[in-house]
């Protein structure tokens, strides 16, 4: 059975990211909230990695800032020229931080990394998220080779107020990929 590793969103904590880790639980699956070091994505990699084993069967993500450090670590960043790295069976981002409130310029370089995503990926977002502008996060898809996104209408950055749903949909995923892996 695979095993969930979620990050947390830049102003929270492990302690913050219960919610998800106790439904996935209820929901059978082994999931574990990591503690990130409060600094830019790139540099929080290597403490994301820290704390994910290095096995088969390991899906990792996180809300927000959490979920960009985790799509950071499936792409390689940081990591030498030539050296394999990680192979995380699937990424789950809640709330993917696309671009800073009011500045939808930078999406391009928060989704550049996003081509080197070999693996499942599902991103969970609400169309009012001033974080994502819905129509710039839509027309970023294509650059994940194997990338889903679920939307909620009307749904800011936090996705807790549709949490049952949120993470009905996540399961439902991580069966998928679990099926396409046995």
């Amino acid at each position: 059975m695979l095993r969930i590793y979620l990050g947390h969103g830049a102003s929270g904590t492990a302690a913050s990211m219960r919610p998800w880790i106790d439904g996935l639980r209820d929901r059978g699956y082994e999931a574990h909230a990591l503690d990130l070091p409060k600094r830019k994505a790139e540099d929080a990699v290597a403490a994301f990695e820290a704390q994910v084993p290095d096995e088969p069967g390991i899906v990792v993500g996180g809300h927000s800032y959490g979920g960009r450090v985790a799509s950071l670590s499936a792409a390689g960043v940081g990591r030498p020229e030539g050296d394999p790295g990680r192979r995380h069976a699937a990424l789950v981002c809640l709330s993917y931080p696309l671009h800073r409130p009011g500045a939808p310029e930078t999406a391009a370089a928060r989704t550049a990394h996003w081509p080197r995503i070999e693996i499942p990926s599902l991103l969970l977002s609400g169309t009012a998220d001033p974080f994502a502008r819905i129509e710039l996060l839509e027309a970023s898809m294509p650059l994940l080779r194997d990338g889903r996104l679920e939307l909620w209408p009307k749904v800011g950055h936090g996705l807790l107020r549709v949490g049952d749903e949120a993470l009905d949909r996540i399961v439902a995923f991580l069966a998928e990929v679990d099926g396409a892996s046995a």
